[in-house]
């Protein structure tokens, strides 16, 4: 069985940090791709953050280049997101993502349908 099992999301004032992790079960997890989606109330889900198999390759989206960074532990099968810089507009439940290896990634790979398997969230709230 599948699990992907979010953690880190929190309650900070603007210009604060936090780092989310995910961990994830059930696959090969240096097989996939691991992204951060966000999701604000009455918007859509929004790609964050990618990471490549092998950890090498990141994508951002521009919302959040320059202060999020995604990384990850092969060995030990977790993802990351560091978020720095905090503002009101980062408010969203969180969510990792695992996809397949595709294409070199780009912009356009951080579309919520190349994922397959999806955690269930946690709700990071930025406060002024």
């Amino acid at each position: 069985q599948v699990q992907l099992v979010e953690s880190g999301g929190d309650s900070v004032q603007a210009g604060g940090s936090l780092r989310l992790s995910c961990y994830v079960s059930g696959l090969i997890f240096t097989s996939k791709r691991m992204a951060w989606f966000r999701q604000a109330p009455g918007k859509e889900r929004e790609g964050v953050a990618l990471i490549s198999a092998g950890g090498r390759d990141t994508v951002y989206a521009d919302s959040v280049k320059g202060r999020f960074t995604i990384s990850r532990d092969n060995a030990k099968n977790w993802a990351y997101l560091q978020m720095n810089s905090l503002n009101p507009e980062d408010t969203a439940i969180y969510y990792c993502a695992a996809g397949d290896i595709g294409p070199p990634l780009t912009t356009e790979s951080l579309h919520p349908r190349l994922y397959t398997n999806w955690g269930q969230g946690t709700q990071v709230t930025v406060s002024s």
